[in-house]
């Protein structure tokens, strides 16, 4: 796919459990997948099918074995931790399942800072975050507090209003709608359709089938990339 943002090809992945005797556990080979901007892709495949490591490799939180994980032209699979850190602020960001933050730092600057990092001006950024904070209906009595205290829900809607305050070309998703209600589910399909408009590549693992259904284009079945030997299993 000659216009794809976001590339995949050939990548493996095997854990070694040095703590069973150095066993190797494989979970993904050859690995691959295109994702144009514009487009929201969504990752599918039964529990343990490798979805999640798949999606932190993409990240760079899991290192590749083999293959290639390209961004924006970059391969992030061979890149060094310098170039890896700069496409996460420019152009890879990451809505994970849990929120973690510096604690003691208040709702309104963990949402703000990664636009901050990107060049914002620090008042622009702390405006847009009250807004996305109001619209996914974090009350304004606890912008000024640390999240660590809040809800599930609350943390959640937190997570997602930070991945979504920058200007990332590519937005990587898991599980954005955990631990939410129905509201505010529907807040955040809105603002993923949002993102797709805006020309956002986009790579989600969405259980809700409702929501799958509502912002994908297209599914990728991650267990067709396990390694035969663990296909029975």
């Amino acid at each position: 796919m000659r216009d794809a943002v976001l590339v995949v090809e050939g990548a493996c992945k095997t854990f070694t459990l040095h703590n069973r005797g150095g066993v190797r556990l494989p979970v993904l080979e050859g690995a691959a997948l295109a994702v144009r901007l514009g487009e929201c892709v969504a990752l599918v495949g039964s529990s343990g099918s490798g979805k999640s490591t798949l999606m932190r490799m993409i990240f760079g939180n899991y290192a590749t074995d083999a293959g290639r994980i390209l961004v924006a032209g970059t391969d992030l699979a061979a890149a060094d931790p310098r170039t890896v850190l700069a496409l996460r602020r420019d152009v890879l960001g990451y809505v994970s399942q849990f929120l973690r933050v510096v604690p003691r730092v208040t709702a309104l600057d963990v949402v703000a800072e990664p636009a901050v990092a990107q060049g914002d001006a620090p008042e622009e950024a702390r405006a847009r975050a009250a807004a996305l904070l109001a619209r996914l209906n974090v009350p304004e009595r606890l912008w000024s507090l640390p999240p660590a205290t809040f809800s599930g829900g609350e943390q959640q809607r937190v997570n997602v209003a930070r991945g979504f305050v920058t200007r990332h070309r590519i937005l990587l998703l898991d599980e954005p709608t955990a631990s939410l209600d129905a509201a505010n589910r529907a807040v955040v399909v809105d603002m993923i359709r949002e993102k797709k408009a805006a020309g956002v590549a986009i790579v989600g693992i969405f259980h809700d089938e409702a929501v799958r259904a509502g912002v994908c284009d297209r599914e990728v079945d991650v267990a067709r990339f396990r390694p035969p030997e663990t296909r029975a299993a």
